[in-house]
């Protein structure tokens, strides 16, 4: 027991060393070396972390070690969004931080956990739907639709019009990102809400090819209406 304790302390340092690496993101087929079983645990570990570049690249690197699994053992995978889901539920005990991330970036990567599982991501934002009533999960769910309509934006399209509420959100961090969503959608019944944070000079963070970026919600507004 001792020493399976030590061997997987000594993989989480491991998996800390790679996410903290300079050159994270030109490495991420390191994260295919390992079995996706072994691995996905030690990363999961990271989500949690207070740290917004850590827990972003370890964010990315779920998707990749997901994709993976998806393609050898897509129950498997299945699981693990079921473990995300159960995260984000409020009867769980369990806390969601990095859950919604997480599901967003594995469904940007993966076409058929995306086509299984995008309908739930969205109902986190939607009050007709599974509404999680919490600023700081919500923020994550909207990270995640972002990344989702990043890469499959017929798969948001449908949460539009609650990413339309987040613009008048009193937390800038919730307008910020469903300005982001909203860049990949292009919807026209964004636009009047998007004109209307043109002169927002809220500053939040955003997560993005492996570094934490720092923008005005006014241009993000701006991002979304061109």
């Amino acid at each position: 027991m001792e020493e399976k304790k030590h061997r997987e302390r000594g993989l989480r340092s491991r998996v800390g060393a790679l996410l903290g690496a300079e050159n994270f993101e030109d490495r991420l087929e390191v994260w295919t070396q390992w079995p996706p079983r072994k691995v996905i645990n030690p990363l999961l570990s990271f989500i949690y972390s207070l740290d917004p570049l850590l827990k972003g690249r370890a964010v990315t690197a779920i998707g990749v070690v997901m994709h993976q699994m998806a393609g050898e053992n897509m129950e498997q995978a299945r699981d693990i969004m079921r473990r995300l889901m159960w995260n984000l539920n409020d009867e769980s005990g369990c806390s969601g931080w990095g859950s919604g991330e997480a599901m967003g970036e594995i469904m940007a990567r993966h076409g058929r956990l995306a086509e299984e599982f995008h309908r739930i991501l969205g109902s986190y934002i939607s009050h007709a739907g599974n509404h999680l009533g919490n600023d700081l999960l919500e923020r994550g769910v909207l990270w995640g639709l972002a990344r989702l309509a990043q890469k499959r934006p017929e798969l948001v399209q449908r949460s539009v019009p609650d990413l339309v509420l987040y613009l008048e959100s009193q937390d800038p961090h919730h307008r910020g990102l469903a300005c982001w969503a909203l860049s990949f959608l292009q919807s026209s019944s964004a636009i009047p809400a998007l004109r209307g944070l043109l002169n927002d000079e809220e500053v939040i963070p955003i997560f993005h090819e492996g570094k934490v970026e720092h923008h005005k919600v006014a241009q993000l507004a701006r991002m979304a209406l061109q």
